[in-house]
């Protein structure tokens, strides 16, 4: 197995290098026409997306919604038509957009987003606008360089200050003239045509000033002319500290178009690599190294440990005063697959686990092979809804395996709570988060209509698929545990403190979250930072990492345990790797302490609460895999020894 994923670890660069876009590529012609969308506007602070025309821009005569499917309307993107008009390869400068007559609501509502450091999202042929910007760094020479970045959208406006020539301190200042850079990609010998490679806007404050009338699109521009473009140390379009009750906007654009050699195919790896790869490969090698090195010892000294038990167990098997001496966990082979306390309630727990666990799989493997591409709007969220729905069905039977395992019959009872509890816990915590949302009048919102469809997905699909699988789990054969509970409970022996079962799983949950924290890192930036995230040949790989840490700590923990003589492992076993989920969520408050900005109290809700229902689909799905592989550990040790 280590052999096998330092192989994984090596072609990484290939699964990464290899997506499907989801979309085929579009020539266009010379001077053909190239929609530009407008899709939300969001803010790292709020956490609240709003439609591109709750500000009052310039629209066009009728708004039209692209289509848009169930992924992205829960994200919350909203891409609509816009009045800007641009053609393949024909430059435009000081095109005039409209002008706007702004009522003080009207500069107070702008001057609310930019304060709130909302940014504008625009979609040209499928690809997201990104603003560029550099900074300086210290290259290995120990020079001085400077770098590329990208962020995503461009900033509604800014705030005015002692640095920013010809601003007031705390003015609001819009960015009413946006100038495109369009990069296209030629290759006679491939296709005809040109095909869009780069979407990159650099946004630009300007108070406008007219030569005599306004004209519409044929008005003269003083602060703006082909030879004389607009540039940042020209006086701003203020929005706040106005005293005249109406105020005109002119809002104006202009257009360059560049060849680029980056093909196609290539295109996302701007917006794939807005994250510090380097840093990424480091960190992920450094862990992966970290927790293998150690699983790999782990398994050893089980190994080692296991084969002498054998050995000593078996060859006192005749021996009747090395019996009356015999200590371990042989002792409590009577009472090893006695049922635990709530049985029903584990079952229900480990059968959700299944379910996730399928979904998490299933997943990331059409997500290694690049079906989940970024360019696919909603397509991972859709996904992620899809496949929990559809592995309902592994969710009942995995439940109610284990129910018939402790005796028990009424499994119609089981596959209630099974198919109710996680989802309605879910769908409970996602309504009133989105009341909230709602009450904002966010996009965020999730509309009516989508809250029943997700309801006919629950009670329509996901329900049945779940009784389906008890169905089939209840009526294969009954399972039997590899040694029959005795009809009297043994006595456990007092137990030293460091063997609690408090200690036991709170150390038993650190190191699978310490196999992941670093992805989890970029994950939770990705999406509340709202970056791409693409790295799912690393998230693979990570996977596979904490899948076996939980399984060996949950092990070795249940192996001291039974060693003790303390045989009510079925609880533990679920909550040592499950533990790691506590972790998680407290990780979630240092990263909201540390990174976040937010301001608002309905933001912060939305945190808490969506990290909330993470951390508990974590913590099903790690104490599923603990509980799984000890199950499996316990019967093979069990059943490997003699038994009177």
């Amino acid at each position: 197995m280590l052999f096998f994923l330092l192989e994984l670890l090596l072609l990484l660069p290939a699964v990464n290098a290899f997506y499907l876009p989801g979309v085929a590529p579009r020539q266009y012609q010379y001077g053909e026409s190239v929609e530009l969308k407008v899709n939300k506007l969001d803010s790292v602070q709020t956490q609240l997306p709003y439609d591109y025309y709750s500000l009052p821009f310039c629209q066009p005569n009728t708004i039209t919604e692209s289509a848009e499917n169930l992924g992205e309307v829960l994200s919350g993107d909203r891409i609509e038509n816009s009045v800007y008009q641009l053609q393949m390869k024909m430059v435009e400068s000081c095109k005039i957009l409209c002008k706007m007559d702004y009522s003080k609501d009207d500069l107070k509502l702008f001057e609310e987003r930019i304060r709130e450091d909302y940014r504008v999202n625009m979609i040209v042929d499928n690809l997201p606008s990104a603003t560029k910007f550099y900074t300086q760094e210290v290259n290995e020479e120990g020079e001085l360089e400077y770098i590329t970045h990208y962020d995503k959208g461009y900033a509604l406006g800014f705030l005015g200050s002692n640095q920013i020539a010809l601003t007031e301190t705390g003015v609001a200042y819009v960015n009413n003239h946006i100038r495109f850079h369009l990069f296209y990609h030629e290759d006679p010998s491939s296709f005809t045509g040109y095909r869009i490679v780069g979407f990159e806007v650099e946004p630009f404050s300007v108070e406008h000033e007219i030569d005599g009338v306004y004209q519409g699109t044929h008005t003269r521009l003083l602060t703006c002319t082909p030879l004389n473009k607009v540039t940042a140390g020209m006086r701003p379009q203020p929005v706040s500290g106005v005293e005249s009750d109406r105020t005109e906007i002119i809002w104006t654009y202009d257009v360059q178009w560049g060849k680029s050699d980056v093909k196609w195919a290539s295109r996302w790896d701007v917006y794939l690599k807005m994250t510090d790869s380097q840093i990424h490969w480091f960190s992920i090698i450094n862990s992966t190294a970290i927790v293998l090195f150690l699983s790999a010892m782990l398994a050893m000294i089980m190994m080692r440990t296991l084969h002498r038990d054998f050995r000593r167990y078996n060859e006192i098997e005749n021996d009747e005063e090395a019996k009356r001496e015999e200590t371990g966990w042989k002792l409590v082979h009577a009472d090893v697959f006695r049922p635990p306390s709530f049985p029903t309630l584990l079952c229900v727990l480990v059968g959700t686990g299944y379910q996730l666990l399928g979904m998490a799989v299933t997943t990331l493997f059409f997500a290694v092979l690049g079906f989940l591409s970024p360019a696919n709007r909603g397509a991972l969220m859709l996904a992620l809804l899809l496949l929990f729905v559809f592995m309902g069905v592994f969710a009942g039977y995995g439940g109610t395996r284990l129910y018939r395992f402790f005796n028990l019959t009424n499994w119609i009872q089981l596959t209630f709570w099974t198919a109710i509890s996680f989802p309605g816990i879910a769908f409970t915590i996602f309504f009133v988060l989105n009341m909230m949302v709602w009450g904002e009048k966010s996009t965020g919102a999730v509309p009516f209509g989508t809250l029943v469809a997700l309801l006919v997905l629950w009670f329509g699909i996901s329900v049945p698929l779940v009784y389906l699988g008890s169905y089939f789990g209840f009526k294969r054969e009954k399972p039997k545990p590899v040694k029959q509970p005795g009809l009297i409970p043994r006595h456990i022996p007092e137990q030293a403190w460091y063997l609690s079962s408090f200690i036991s799983i709170a150390v038993g949950g650190i190191l699978p979250f310490g196999a992941c924290f670093i992805e989890i890192f970029f994950i939770m930036s990705s999406v509340w930072l709202h970056q791409f995230y693409y790295m799912f040949g690393f998230l693979f790989i990570v996977f596979i990492i904490l899948f076996i840490t939980c399984a060996e700590i949950t092990i070795v923990m249940c192996y001291f345990q039974l060693c003790y003589e303390d045989y009510h492992w079925w609880w533990r076993a679920f909550l040592t790797s499950g533990s790691s989920a506590i972790y998680l969520f407290l990780y979630s408050i240092l990263y909201f302490c540390t990174k976040m900005e937010i301001v608002k109290v309905v933001s912060t809700m939305l945190f808490f609460g969506y990290m909330f229902l993470i951390s508990l689909g974590f913590f099903l799905m790690t104490g599923t895999i603990g509980f799984i592989a000890t199950f499996y550990f316990v019967e093979t040790i069990y059943g490997s020894i003699k038994t009177e």
